[in-house]
């Protein structure tokens, strides 16, 4: 009996779907999981407490020595924090070299993001596809300074304007060199407010390239390089520069010049987006690249005469964190949900496709979808 009672597994805590969220729709999603026995978020949340010294930055798993725990005492620290790992390295070496670990995290995903925007960019502007074309001149026109490119050529003492296919090509080709030129600054470290740029300047931490900067990161970040905290937290500083005024900001100019320069709109949103009597796909992700020609194959005739030929009335396109936003602004496609209810969409019943692309997907989802 006594063994019995050892074997005995408590069941998993569900989570209460009225404090879990605000939203009703959200709170009713929830509820149904449950009742399905589909677990989410949410019941997850309920039954896995954060690590105690993860939350505090001081686990380090840089070499394999570790991993190395330094906890902080009961009591506090008093005096001199004398805490280090095998190697040597104190509490806030290990804490910066985890921050700006996940800065370069971030920033390759961001700016990963806009390498492949600039890649289907030069595509479109050397027109080497017929899927992407430029839709934005003007916009171009407006940045294209920013990284050199002249929109005017004097020809016989006029200054005369210049072919705009030859500035895309331009443009497209020198914001590819901003993810890997062997020297100089990023060209749109210029772009911020001149104080602020000077102050840049001054503290030595506008970026170079946008993948040097995170390549290096990695680099300091290995056992016995840079044990400096405020070193680390200075190179964290120039590839959070990179992403932000670099590989982002590139992704959102060429975006708007490939696919339109957003608008404002009114929409509907959350979970009731989704209609019954329609095909409703979910486009999920970060990268407007894919959900572009999703949108543009949804509105086809053939795509439509195909879903009415198995009874829907139409195709319904509704979309999930970035992606949802970026169809939002352009063609007004609904957002059925933030990073939260991406479980809670599929749990509906009403979901027959979801269509991701990069970052913020969570693993869980093939399980739900199950």
């Amino acid at each position: 009996m006594a063994e019995e009672t050892k074997r005995k597994v408590k069941a998993p805590k569900l989570a209460d779907p009225i404090a879990s969220s605000i939203d009703v729709a959200s709170q009713e999603m929830i509820a149904r999981a449950q009742k399905l026995g589909v677990e989410t978020i949410f019941d997850r949340a309920m039954n896995m407490k954060p690590c105690a010294i993860g939350v505090q930055g001081i686990c380090c798993k840089n070499c394999s020595m570790g991993p190395c725990r330094l906890p902080l005492p009961k009591g506090g620290i008093e005096g001199e924090d004398t805490r280090k790992g095998l190697c040597g390295a104190t509490a806030n070496t290990i804490a910066a070299r985890n921050f700006v670990r996940m800065i370069a995290g971030g920033a390759a995903a961001h700016s990963d993001h806009g390498r492949s925007v600039a890649e289907v960019f030069l595509s479109a502007a050397k027109k080497l596809t017929n899927d992407y074309h430029i839709k934005d001149y003007d916009r171009l026109l407006g940045v294209a300074p920013y990284l050199g490119v002249a929109t005017t050529v004097e020809v016989d003492g006029e200054e005369v304007d210049r072919d705009l296919d030859e500035i895309a090509v331009e443009f497209a080709e020198k914001a590819m060199a901003e993810w890997g030129k062997p020297e100089g600054e990023l060209l749109y470290a210029k772009r911020a407010p001149a104080a602020l740029y000077e102050k840049w300047k001054k503290a030595g931490v506008i970026p170079r390239n946008i993948d040097r900067e995170i390549v290096e990161i990695m680099h300091r970040t290995h056992m016995g390089v840079d044990q400096d905290y405020k070193n680390l937290m200075k190179q964290g500083t120039r590839a959070a520069i990179g992403d932000g005024w670099g590989g982002s900001m590139l992704a959102t100019d060429m975006q708007d010049i490939l696919f339109g320069t957003p608008y404002p709109l009114q929409a509907d949103s959350n979970i009731g987006v989704m209609k019954e009597d329609h095909v409703n796909v979910v486009i999920h992700g970060h990268e407007p690249v894919l959900s572009e020609m999703i949108v543009a194959a949804a509105q086809t005739p053939e795509m439509l005469e195909y879903a009415k030929s198995k009874g829907a009335n139409g195709i319904q396109l509704s979309g999930i964190c970035c992606t949802a936003n970026e169809m939002l602004q352009r063609h007004g496609v609904p957002p059925a949900g933030n990073f939260l209810q991406q479980e809670l969409v599929i749990v509906t019943g009403a979901c027959d496709a979801m269509v991701v692309d990069i970052q913020c997907i969570m693993q869980n989802l093939a399980n739900v979808a199950k």
